[in-house]
């Protein structure tokens, strides 16, 4: 049989599709190659089955959840927190003033960042299944990478700070307590930097330096055996930011920028099929420079159809798509329905955040390019400057 081609989406067409909604032309993607059995001796026997592509896969982890709140129990429980301690199961997330959740911006992101990675080629995870539930706990959420056999694990949430800052920051886990906590973590935290910088997204005023921030105290970064990064797309109790994360422009331009960074990353890495590729679920410290990447088809976690709770803003096959061969693209978000109970790599609670400034003198963050990695996105509206300036 004739091994399978992996084909790779040009930059310039995944740029066109995640802009497609900001004014450009829409590009429809390219088909994944496939090969059949050329030959057949025998003319009666069945053709062999198209053979799948492999797929780079990646897991979002929207933090906390919408049930939270009504089940403090639950989320106060002590769990591990990576580093030989315990932390609470969960907390609720914080929320703007004008009470909007951060459990609901970032279940909505995430599910817009899983519709422009399948749109691209890349295959979709969620640490949960929708936004009314409890859980997972800290501790599973960042497990569940290695359990999923994903290529990386990145976590989406709002800030809950004091009002005057602005802006977002990227954490990473630091020290390192395996292979892929360190450099490949840092290259991932980088490239949604980068992509965030580059979208005209400000950077944090208040937390980090150049819009990045390693910690030693999150659950989720410390117990993932996979490349991890969180994201704080925004202050919420800043009231400009506020108006940006209450709104469904606001949201699609976070998801808009977060996808580019991933796929940025995942450019990086090594051929899907190759011996390189191979992951290391290895408990060494250190930043060992090696990637951790590349995912097998065969992971975990039970399939489920994800709706997207708001219209006319997520990332949609164009209106010509019925006129070409090209399959739809699915809409199809895979879940982990076995966890269920716990919450999410939680942050800020409900009354503000509480950080450990930690630094890693082992290890410095890059400074941010000087190249914008997309051109600037669309803007909310009015005469104001990006969203959240």
């Amino acid at each position: 049989m004739t091994p399978a081609r992996r084909t790779t989406l040009p930059l310039l067409a995944v740029l066109a599709v995640l802009l497609a909604g900001c004014g450009g032309e829409p590009v429809q993607p390219a088909p994944t190659a496939s090969v059949t059995n050329p030959a057949a001796a025998d003319s009666a026997a069945p053709a062999a089955p198209a053979a799948a592509a492999v797929k780079r896969t990646v897991l979002l982890d929207p933090g906390h959840n919408g049930g939270n709140a009504t089940h403090s129990a639950e989320i106060n429980k002590k769990v591990p927190d990576g580093r030989g301690g315990t932390k609470p199961c969960n907390t609720t997330g914080t929320s703007t003033d004008a009470g909007y959740p951060e459990h609901k911006f970032n279940w909505d992101v995430a599910l817009r960042v899983g519709e422009l990675l399948l749109a691209n080629g890349v295959n979709a995870k969620l640490t949960r299944t929708d936004d009314t539930g409890i859980g997972p706990c800290v501790d599973v959420r960042g497990e569940m990478a290695a359990k999923m056999n994903v290529d990386a694990e990145i976590s989406i949430h709002a800030d809950g700070a004091a009002p005057a800052g602005y802006g977002f920051h990227v954490a990473y886990p630091r020290p390192a307590l395996n292979t892929a906590q360190g450099a490949p973590s840092l290259a991932l935290a980088t490239a949604l930097r980068d992509a965030l910088h580059g979208s005209g997204l400000p950077e944090s005023t208040y937390i980090g330096k150049s819009g990045l921030f390693p910690r030693s105290d999150l659950a989720g970064l410390n117990t993932s055996k996979r490349p991890i990064a969180l994201v704080e797309c925004a202050n919420m109790r800043n009231p400009k930011e506020a108006v940006t994360v209450s709104n469904p422009v606001g949201r699609a331009r976070y998801a808009q920028a977060i996808t580019v960074g991933i796929l940025a990353w995942l450019a990086t890495l090594p051929p899907v099929n190759s011996a390189a590729a191979k992951h290391t679920d290895d408990s060494n410290s250190g930043t060992d420079s090696s990637d951790a990447g590349s995912t097998d088809a065969g992971s975990t976690g039970t399939s489920g159809a994800v709706t997207h709770p708001s219209s006319g803003t997520g990332a949609k096959a164009p209106a010509s798509a019925a006129k070409k061969s090209t399959p739809a693209v699915p809409r199809k978000i895979t879940t982990d329905s076995g966890t269920s109970s716990g919450t999410g790599t939680g942050t800020a609670s409900s009354g503000g955040t509480n950080r450990s400034d930690t630094t890693d003198s082992a290890a410095t963050a890059p400074p941010r390019s000087k190249k914008p990695a997309v051109p600037e996105l669309s803007k909310l509206g009015g005469s104001g400057g990006p969203l959240g300036g």
